[in-house]
């Protein structure tokens, strides 16, 4: 947290010299990639760096480590059926655009694509929050309570039956479109973790019965903090889905209003600075209230 506010103190200092353009996750250099809800995921399950099995070896063997000249590289075969679900630069297509192509899952709204998106670092948080505000807030929050009100979610508080479609893990390209060029230009890379949640929705009178999405996206490999805020995003679209606000895990105001740790720490940790004048003066009508009903002190 003392980084966090150091790095934050720092950026208000420093010039606004634009703004890039959105990320193309689509085209990932994928270090790491699985799926919960297809064995035979086209494109390939990538397990890449993980402990998720560390404590599963049965054969301790298989811990060894090869050469790097032993590991046959990974390659997409054209004849394979499954090559199809190859995006450009054989990067796999996302799991969630294949059940897009079935009309299984709704689709992201481009409607308000030409909007101006919201910048928390800028300007305070306001409600109603939009949904792009509400992402912001979740990817710069404390994982450890996301973590909590995701694992909420699960346990029935915001009714939920998650899966993860897909988790992946690599870097990403960073562009700026500067005016005088016209077209964007790469600047840099970083890694990212992103993460797919689907749930289930019944439909209604106006939305047929089809999968809606949770999204997170995460700095750095941060699979549990992108997979809770997936599944508090989703959460926090219950009003926009037409379904009941039942839970704080919906509660948008309760939910980012308390997830910057930042902020957290600063006023809890704000109770042990001198309340003296304070507390005499609650002490004083707490003694007034008490002798005006009669109270005797104890000896």
């Amino acid at each position: 947290m003392e980084a966090i506010f150091l790095l934050r103190a720092y950026r208000a200092t420093l010039p606004r010299l634009g703004v890039s353009v959105p990320l193309d996750t689509a085209a990932m250099s994928i270090r790491r990639r699985v799926s919960a809800t297809f064995k035979d995921v086209p494109g390939g399950q990538i397990l890449g760096p993980t402990f998720d099995y560390t404590h599963r070896l049965l054969d301790f063997a298989l811990a060894g480590d090869r050469p790097d000249d032993e590991v046959p590289p990974a390659e997409v075969d054209p004849a394979d059926s499954r090559a199809a679900d190859v995006g450009p630069g054989l990067a796999p297509r996302r799991v969630v655009d294949l059940l897009d192509d079935e009309g299984l899952i709704e689709r992201e709204s481009s409607d308000d694509a030409a909007d101006p998106v919201p910048d928390l670092t800028r300007h305070p948080l306001a409600f109603p929050a939009p949904r792009a505000s509400r992402l912001q807030n979740l990817a710069r929050g404390d994982e450890g309570f996301v973590l909590a009100l995701g694992y909420a979610t699960q346990r029935g508080y915001g009714y939920h039956h998650p899966f993860a479609a897909e988790i992946r893990l690599g870097e990403v390209e960073i562009e700026l479109a500067p005016e005088e060029l016209g077209f964007s230009i790469v600047i840099g890379e970083m890694i990212v973790t992103e993460c797919q949640m689907v749930n289930q929705f019944t439909g209604s009178a106006v939305r047929p019965p089809q999968f809606t999405r949770g999204y997170g996206l995460a700095f750095g490999h941060a699979e549990r903090k992108a997979m809770a805020m997936a599944l508090v995003d989703r959460a926090l679209r219950a009003e926009e889905l037409g379904e009941a606000r039942t839970s704080p895990t919906q509660d948008a105001e309760f939910v980012l209003s308390h997830s910057d740790n930042v902020e957290a720490a600063g006023f809890v940790g704000h109770l042990k600075l001198p309340h003296h004048v304070d507390f005499q003066s609650e002490l004083v009508l707490l003694r007034t209230l008490r002798a005006q009903a009669g109270a005797v002190p104890p000896r």
